[in-house]
């Protein structure tokens, strides 16, 4: 009976010069063709959507909402806005602004009302329109917030230092919140491109760590792969992850303490990111009262060995 073969859930099939799988942000590195709008989920859209683009997005569909329902009033007639006092059309067309968001956020100062059937069935309707978006909005926003989400801080490169008798592949994270993240365990993916049949084919070998979780996270963790005779990466060299367009895949799970969920963090890195014949420099001290100190901007801090070369 054959063993089955490692599947991380990435193709094999190689084509033309790749890039990293994963990037540093941890959002994997594809792009989708052939979607249509009816694949784009807006609520996931904005849970996903970084915050500069969440407010703009709420912003500009709340002015196009009142820029939308201005013209409907202009087009009613100002006239049948009950206290408007405009001479120009600029100033006309503000009034109309300015009701339609007041109108919209349910607001109303009791100096403009509407007037006459017309008015009141559109400002009835964004009323309601307004009450519903704002639920929506609300929800959002909660839903952004109390989403638990892990912020881990890697190392700026992996390296290669000796280990016990031999040499290992290294690196380190540490948590950048107060939170506690417990039951923290960790995977490593090694993808390499390599010759197959006449052409090139993906490969995934998962390396085995000298510990693979931990119980707790409140210093710095420094993850450990041995290399040793059954390592993949037993005597190659840095020009041949380079030449086998070598990258780490990182995958990394933790209970949050604080949410009661488990949360996953995606990191990677690149042939280039692995400095050979280095360790890492401690990156927490106790203070003067006899507590620990995580200096986070310690945390890539390496001093160079006398064994480099080969793993």
């Amino acid at each position: 009976m054959n063993k089955p073969s490692f599947d991380p859930g990435f193709t094999q099939t190689y084509r033309g010069q790749l890039d990293r799988i994963i990037n540093r942000d941890g959002q994997f590195n594809v792009r989708r063709r052939g979607a249509t709008l009816r694949d784009i989920h807006p609520y996931q859209f904005m849970l996903n959507a970084r915050w500069p683009v969440f407010v703009g997005v709420i912003f500009g569909a709340y002015s196009i909402a009142n820029l939308v329902f201005a013209s409907v009033y202009m087009a009613i007639g100002l006239e049948h806005l009950r206290g408007a006092e405009a001479t120009t059309a600029l100033e006309r067309f503000e009034t109309a602004f300015f009701f339609s968001a007041q109108t919209l956020t349910t607001l109303g100062y009791g100096r403009l009302s509407p007037d006459g059937l017309a008015a009141n069935i559109a400002s009835s309707f964004e009323a309601l329109l307004g009450l519903m978006a704002f639920a929506i909005v609300t929800g959002l926003v909660f839903g952004r917030f109390s989403r638990p989400a892990a912020r881990l801080a890697f190392s700026n490169q992996m390296i290669v230092a000796p280990f016990q008798s031999g040499s290992s592949l290294q690196f380190r994270v540490a948590n950048r919140r107060d939170n506690n993240l417990m039951e923290v365990e960790a995977r490593i993916l090694f993808a390499t491109v390599e010759p197959s049949d006449g052409g090139l084919k993906r490969m995934f070998r998962p390396l085995g760590l000298e510990r693979s979780g931990v119980q707790f996270l409140p210093l710095t963790w420094t993850l450990v792969h041995p290399i040793d005779d059954s390592s993949p990466l037993a005597g190659l060299t840095a020009e041949d992850l380079e030449r086998l367009q070598a990258e780490f895949m990182i995958l990394i799970k933790a209970f949050d303490d604080t949410f009661f969920q488990t949360v996953h963090v995606r990191y990677s890195y690149r042939h280039d990111e692995v400095v050979w014949g280095a360790r890492f420099l401690p990156a927490f001290e106790a203070d003067s009262t006899g507590k620990m100190v995580l200096d986070l901007h310690r945390l890539s801090e390496i001093a160079p060995t006398e064994n480099s070369g080969a793993a």
